[in-house]
């Protein structure tokens, strides 16, 4: 793992990232083969070899074996947190579990990302959010991981939303007073961003005119292209409601935190050196060439306390390209289009009720 947090985050070509990663993808299979039973039988029955010779080689564990299995490569007494997925009161949700060092190495990889983003120095930071999801601190929702985890990066914290998740005006004017000239870091869960701020504002004809902002959100597209509200809708009314913006959203999953994918500028996710994608047939499970739609596998290089390094999802997508996005960032860049078909649609903030 020293290799890959030394490496530059978006700078090595495809090739020589691969060999990195797969190396850390195999060193944590032989581990939760060891240490997880339930992964140990899976691969057995399965007739699969524990270290893969190419990425292809990984068996991905499906996503949704987190709602039906425990599985942990950890004792009891080495646990730290469990982590939950998102998922309405009538679901069964995911549970991850995680040791102090997972949690650790996740935090540290999130600060390393989205530094890249960000810039070095933390923001003073506006959560679309109200502040009751991080009090358990035993364990998170999804929800709550997501503004745990991005907390980290800014400071003079300022949660936007009641809990009621009602605007709270006058918290956040009093934020926008004490930063609107400086360099801000807004973030929401992408629905609740639109649904409780951005509609609140219109209504009530309220524009924050900040200079230097930069928003992150993630999850809950489907309510939004429900409502006719695609991207570029989305960007151009977030940036005239609250001034001067870079936007960036972001893919990720509780069963892989801290290993997340961020839109560039020209709207492509990019894969970090610590994380990776793959594309399979929808048919057999093979992996398809760029540009080929099909399930989203996802890699990651951070899960030591349970074996969630390679994972098959429920979204679909297609890997635009490598080492050739015009942001100049190197890697694998891709697009996610959407769910599986009759798979339950669900994201971070579709799930507030």
């Amino acid at each position: 793992m020293k290799h890959l947090l030394a490496a530059p985050v978006y700078q090595l070509p495809q090739k020589q990232k691969q060999a990195l990663l797969l190396a850390r993808l195999n060193q944590l299979s032989a581990r939760h083969y060891v240490h997880c039973p339930e992964y140990r039988n899976i691969l057995q029955a399965k007739h699969q070899p524990i270290l893969a010779a190419d990425y292809a080689q990984l068996l991905p564990l499906a996503v949704r074996l987190f709602k039906q299995l425990r599985l942990s490569s950890v004792t009891r007494e080495q646990e730290f947190k469990l982590m939950h997925s998102s998922g309405t009161t009538s679901q069964v949700v995911s549970q991850v579990v995680l040791d102090r060092a997972t949690a650790s190495l996740q935090s540290r990889v999130l600060v390393n990302i989205m530094k890249q983003w960000l810039g070095p120095k933390r923001l003073p930071m506006l959560i679309i959010d109200h502040d009751g999801l991080t009090k358990n601190k035993q364990g998170y929702s999804a929800r709550g991981a997501g503004v745990q985890g991005l907390s980290f990066l800014g400071f003079d914290h300022c949660y936007a939303l009641d809990e009621n998740m009602q605007v709270d005006w006058p918290k956040v004017e009093a934020f926008y007073q004490r930063h609107q000239a400086g360099p801000v870091l807004i973030f929401g869960f992408t629905f609740m961003l639109w649904q409780h701020f951005i509609k609140p504002c219109q209504s009530l004809g309220k524009h924050l005119a900040f200079q230097q902002g930069v928003v992150l959100h993630s999850g809950g597209w489907k309510k939004l292209q429900a409502q006719a509200v695609d991207r570029a809708t989305f960007n151009q009314t977030l940036t005239s409601t609250l001034g001067q913006l870079k936007i960036h959203n972001f893919y990720g999953m509780v069963e892989q935190t801290g290993s997340i994918f961020v839109e560039c500028e020209h709207g492509h996710l990019h894969a970090p050196v610590y994380a990776d994608v793959l594309i399979r047939s929808l048919d057999d499970l093979s992996v398809v060439p760029i540009g080929q739609q099909g399930l989203i596998q996802v890699l990651s290089a951070l899960p030591q306390s349970y074996p969630g390094h390679s994972l098959l999802t429920e979204d679909l997508g297609q890997i635009l390209g490598e080492d050739d996005c015009p942001c100049g960032r190197l890697g694998r860049y891709f697009e996610v289009l959407g769910r599986l078909p009759k798979t339950e649609v669900r994201g971070c903030s579709d799930t507030f009720q």
